[in-house]
């Protein structure tokens, strides 16, 4: 059986974060970063602002039409952090890991990138279906293979999911509300995740089911 090209070996290296990515003061808990921010708290809320401030812009730059690019994600992250980080939109150096899961490795992402735009971005945008079932699939399948690259240093979950909300507002949808991704949700969230190494991709369709239902239900209130 071919070797899938996404399933990086061996552990992060800690040792290739060097003091230079890391914000002076910040007990290695900040990236450097353009605001001197040291505090983790504090610069959860300032991404968590710029995020807000992103969405409102790319709602305005992405109409329903659009067929998404790996230029366009870069650009959402660079959209969303350029107030923060000098390396907003551009790919990652370094090989990262999460709770012992390793991601792409950082020399694989332009290509894994490449295959993004050419497989799943051309196939489900501008995601246009009038079924739900078929727009959650899409928002899935695109959804777990950009999270399992992990193309940033900082932020990919929260690219992707600003990407899955954009698709869904061209489905005709209301943004999406995320909200219940915490406690046991999110650690199915990450198995989801974890079973797209394999293309399966029903644990996630599962779990955007779950976002778009809460979605439509607050909207109708």
């Amino acid at each position: 059986m071919k070797k899938d090209p996404r399933k990086a070996t061996g552990r992060y290296d800690v040792s290739e974060l060097v003091e230079a990515q890391l914000e002076p003061g910040s007990r290695r808990r900040v990236l450097k970063n353009l605001l001197d921010i040291k505090r983790k708290r504090e610069m959860d809320r300032e991404e968590a602002r710029e995020q807000l401030r992103a969405l409102h812009e790319l709602i305005g730059t992405y109409g329903k039409n659009h067929r998404f690019t790996a230029a366009d994600i870069c650009k959402i992250h660079k959209i969303w952090l350029m107030n923060i980080y000098p390396w907003a939109g551009k790919y990652r150096k370094v090989n990262v890991a999460k709770d012992n899961f390793m991601f792409a490795a950082a020399n694989q992402i332009p290509r894994l990138m490449e295959e993004l735009e050419a497989g799943p971005l051309r196939e489900f945008t501008p995601c246009r279906s009038t079924s739900v079932e078929d727009v959650t699939r899409a928002i899935a399948v695109v959804h777990t293979e950009l999270v399992l690259i992990h193309t940033f240093r900082e932020g990919n979950g929260r690219v992707a999911r600003l990407l899955a909300t954009l698709m869904a507002l061209q489905a005709g949808l209301p943004p999406l509300d995320f909200g219940e991704l915490k406690g046991k949700r999110r650690i199915e969230y990450f198995a989801a995740i974890r079973a797209g190494l394999d293309r399966e991709y029903k644990p996630m369709e599962e779990i955007f089911s779950g976002v778009i239902q809460r979605t439509l239900r607050g909207y109708e209130k």
